[in-house]
């Protein structure tokens, strides 16, 4: 398993960014989708980006398409979320989350960060 810690939340205006980042450890992610996950208070937890394992294509929910951007460095084993024009319904907790090429489940998650946008 990838041991995965988040950084990068805090509070920001409507319109404003933030870049998340995930520190993988323990596991290169090379080998491994990375995603990005967020849960607001009283909802379920929705995906939010995918970056695969083999050709880096990614994938977004509707919500950030055009919005957010998933990278990853492997060489830094890291991964990260570039969110512009954020709005109040992005507030959330934001994870981490990492998927063996080979496996079907997300099996590793970080701890969270919290994003939280002001209007």
């Amino acid at each position: 398993q990838v041991h995965l810690v988040e950084s990068g939340g805090g509070l920001v205006q409507a319109g404003g960014s933030l870049r998340l980042s995930c520190a993988a450890s323990g596991r290169t992610i090379s080998s491994s989708h990375m995603g990005w996950f967020r849960q607001a208070p009283g909802k379920e937890r929705e995906f939010v980006a995918l970056s695969a394992w083999r050709t880096s294509s990614t994938s977004y929910a509707d919500s950030g398409q055009g919005r957010f951007t998933i990278s990853r460095d492997n060489a830094k084993n890291t991964v990260y979320l570039q969110m512009n024009s954020l709005q109040p319904e992005d507030t959330a907790v934001y994870y981490c989350a990492a998927r063996p090429s080979d496996s079907a489940a997300w099996g590793s998650w970080g701890q969270g960060t919290q994003v939280t946008v002001s209007s």
